[in-house]
């Protein structure tokens, strides 16, 4: 009995060492993480887990509806199912990130399994649509010890705002509340747009749909939907530009 307890403790110290304390601090304090930034009158939406042949078009349909440009982080096997898809993505003026090649937390991957969701999902998005990704988000956002390394080029990604949009429970007028309060400067917000991943419940992607649509026509001519390469390097420029402190 005390050998179980002593090695159910030392699982749960590599745990919290390993995953959730590098989870917790780059997330919380911006360290490696683009996750928060101040750019005036412009939001990022971003899509996870896609693309889904039925979907996928549809939200693309609504996108081009409202003129708002946005970033998908496909998975690496669903992109090689439907690469019709990310075609139709670039050519329409959208932006294509790296989540993984399955949707597989980085708490449950070695550093090097982890490298090589990244880089072979990024090699599938460059081989369909010509060009390179800049950016990656991890599935459920979790990180690990070594995730600054494994993601390397490519810019670490995360959110302002996570709205629960794979839970069918939350409900139409709820997740257009939702979305509703997260429209603000600089916001970086994550929907989903496939219901084939652990967790997320079957259609709820279409209560995503039609939440969505509500809002963007009552905001689309108020704010710049932009993609996160148009965020990151305008906020990027701006801290580059900030003037020296001055000291009292």
């Amino acid at each position: 009995m005390m050998i179980l307890l002593i090695a159910i403790c030392v699982i749960a110290i590599f745990f919290i060492l390993y995953s959730l304390l590098p989870t917790v601090f780059m997330r919380g304090l911006s360290i490696g993480v683009f996750n928060r930034c101040d750019v005036n009158g412009k939001i990022a939406l971003t899509f996870d887990d896609g693309p889904h042949p039925l979907y996928t078009p549809r939200l693309l349909d609504l996108l081009k509806k409202y003129h708002v440009q946005a970033t998908f982080f496909v998975v690496g096997s669903f992109a090689e199912a439907h690469p019709e898809l990310l075609k139709r993505m670039v050519s329409e003026g959208h932006e294509v990130g790296i989540h993984h090649y399955r949707h597989t937390s980085n708490w449950l991957l070695t550093p090097f399994a982890s490298r090589r969701e990244v880089r072979k999902t990024a090699a599938v998005i460059e081989k369909i649509t010509g060009q390179s990704p800049r950016f990656y988000r991890p599935p459920w956002g979790h990180l690990n010890v070594f995730s600054s390394w494994s993601r390397r080029p490519y810019v670490l990604v995360i959110w302002t705002h996570i709205l629960g949009d794979w839970n069918k429970k939350v409900g139409r007028k709820r997740l257009e509340s939702r979305i509703r309060q997260s429209i603000r400067d600089g916001a970086i917000i994550v929907l989903h747009d496939n219901d084939q991943t652990p967790g997320a419940d079957e259609g709820a992607p279409e209560i995503m749909l039609d939440a969505l649509q509500e809002v963007l026509k009552d905001v689309y001519d108020r704010f710049q939907f932009v993609t996160v390469s148009a965020l990151y390097d305008e906020s990027r420029g701006k801290e580059r530009h900030l003037p020296p402190m001055q000291l009292s």
